[in-house]
């Protein structure tokens, strides 16, 4: 008998994509009214307080003031999947769009939910001075861990928010793991899932003093900043990034760097009057985070457009096959305080070590 030709069999099943559920879900929000454009706005109030009485008569005089604080979402993404109808049919349809959406809905779509999330929150708390810190990773330990984690909680006017119940503290595996294993922490941590609007998050969850905690497993989402513009699409922790001086002389002051190879290094006394080799940084590098506190009292994610299209063969002109095409503009908000204007809601520890990819 001669050689046979045997057609390889596909299984019209994926493998199961072993992911992290959207962990902002609970921050969602579709209760935000656009009229026109894409920007919300916001009215602050504040009003003044009493004064002391006087008995010969008249009433003291009090003052408000309203402020329009407007909103603009800038985080706008799409993306498009053409599928040959061949592909289709050689595949035993495991090359659908089915499968396609399902697996970018999966790996893409929700992982950049979180990481536009934690991202701006994190930016946030660092433009506040009060609500943000700077702590190696390393040094948290089951001995501390605990006590470190109630002392963010009691920052500022963090109590506040704490006493309404609502607020979720986001931490890293190994803080998890130190919680589980800390000799000030006794209270049972267990898999808990938590639903907001249809969606659910599935993880490892405790509390501290009424303060959900939850794990981030997949930490590839959980920096504080991202280029959401790599060369093959998605995210990716910033890195730094340097360009060369203009043609003008140096400002006073200011860092700059010197390139040897492929290594920056910062000059300690450039030489203001010269510009010779200098570099300035453009993006810092991102760094892991440690800890994330908000509350969906005040932080919301808000998306404006999610739109979904598919088309069968003969129902576009950009191939013989079935097109798939999703765009989302949404984005991240932090409001401020009804009395004062100022965030302090928020908290956020990252780890003293920059990402270098």
């Amino acid at each position: 008998m001669g050689n046979l030709n045997y057609a390889e069999r596909w299984e019209p099943e994926l493998l199961e994509t072993r992911i992290q559920e959207t962990l902002c879900s609970p921050f969602i929000t579709t209760n935000v009214r656009f009229l026109d454009g894409k920007t919300f706005h916001f009215t602050q109030m504040s009003t003044s307080g009493y004064k002391s009485h006087s008995r010969n008569g008249g009433w003291n005089s009090g003052s408000y003031s309203q402020t329009d604080v407007p909103f603009t979402l800038s985080h706008d993404r799409d993306v498009e999947f053409l599928v040959d109808k061949a592909d289709v049919d050689e595949t035993n349809s495991t090359a659908s769009i089915q499968n396609i959406s399902k697996v970018f809905e999966q790996t893409q779509a929700s992982p950049e939910t979180d990481a536009l999330f934690f991202s701006r929150v994190a930016q946030k708390a660092k433009a506040t001075g009060t609500y943000f810190s700077s702590t190696a990773a390393s040094s948290y330990t089951k001995a501390n861990v605990f006590s470190r984690l109630k002392s963010f909680l009691s920052v500022g006017k963090l109590r506040r928010y704490k006493a309404d119940g609502t607020m979720i503290m986001y931490v890293t595996s190994t803080i998890m793991d130190l919680l589980e294993q800390s000799t000030e922490f006794t209270r049972k941590i267990e898999m808990t899932q938590i639903a907001e609007g249809g969606l659910g998050i599935r993880t490892r969850v405790t509390d501290i003093d009424g303060v959900t905690i939850m794990e981030v497993i997949d930490d590839e989402r959980y920096y504080d900043s991202f280029n959401f513009d790599p060369e093959n699409g998605g995210f990716e922790p910033s890195v730094n990034t340097y360009k060369k001086t203009a043609d003008t002389a140096l400002v006073t002051g200011k860092t700059y760097y010197t390139l040897s190879g492929a290594t920056y290094t910062a000059v300690a006394s450039p030489d203001v009057s010269d510009i010779g080799d200098y570099y300035e940084l453009v993006t810092a590098a991102a760094h892991k985070l440690n800890v994330v506190i908000a509350t969906p009292e005040t932080t919301k994610v808000v998306p404006k457009i999610s739109s979904i299209y598919y088309f069968a063969p003969g129902s576009h002109t950009k191939g013989d096959g079935y097109l798939y095409q999703n765009r989302a503009l949404s984005d991240v908000f932090t409001f401020p305080n009804g009395k004062d204007g100022n965030v302090d809601s928020i908290y956020v520890d990252i780890d003293t070590v920059e990402y270098s990819a």
